[in-house]
């Protein structure tokens, strides 16, 4: 089963680092916030090492993967 990423918007400070490091899966909103872009936050593998340094970049753990 596909882990799956979400980005708690109360969180986010827009700092950009999810996009820049993983644009495959981050998005910048019509608020300024990052989203994740993946159907259903569902991550494919070959984008799990990318998420998963997004995730633990995130300067206020804004970035939720669960298994």
């Amino acid at each position: 089963m596909a882990k799956k990423c979400s980005v708690d918007q109360d969180a986010c400070i827009a700092c950009g680092m999810c996009t820049a490091m993983c644009p495959d899966a981050f998005v910048i909103n019509d608020e300024g916030k990052s989203e994740c872009s993946l159907p259903d936050g569902e991550i494919p593998e070959e984008l799990e090492s990318g998420v998963d340094e997004a995730a633990a970049s995130c300067p206020v753990q804004a970035i939720v993967v669960e298994d």
